[in-house]
């Protein structure tokens, strides 16, 4: 079993950045794929980046591309997501979700590809 904190967001202004945390209890976080996801009320969750256990490998959806960097903290069974240029379109609850695999270096897509899950950090971009 891995539970998931997600913390660092808030409200800042467009153009600003942050740094969204989740971290994870449970022993086996270190063999878990993890992927951020955010939704906004009334649409799908969004997938906007993704990372494979050993940290190598990462996506990003490309409508974010350059703006979001994903890594993550083995040691402190922490991944990160750091955003910048922020805009009001990235208003959204951010969650993150992990899985287990055997797969060192593959990442994973889709939010039914993941078995636990983040409570959500609001982060919200003032105009």
């Amino acid at each position: 079993q891995v539970e998931l904190v997600e913390s660092g967001g808030g409200l800042v202004q467009a153009g600003g950045s942050l740094t969204l945390s989740c971290e994870a209890s449970g022993p086996t976080f270190s063999r878990c794929a993890v992927g951020w996801f955010r939704q906004v009320p009334g649409k799908d969750r969004e997938r906007v980046a993704a990372i494979s256990r050993s940290g190598e490998s990462t996506v990003y959806v490309d409508s974010l591309k350059g703006r979001l960097t994903i890594s993550r903290d083995n040691a402190k069974n922490t991944v990160y997501l750091r955003m910048n240029s922020l805009e009001p379109e990235d208003t959204a609850t951010y969650y993150c979700a992990a899985r287990e695999t055997l797969l060192t270096n593959r990442y994973f897509g889709s939010f039914t590809d993941y078995r636990f899950w983040g409570q959500g950090t609001q982060v919200t971009v003032s105009s």
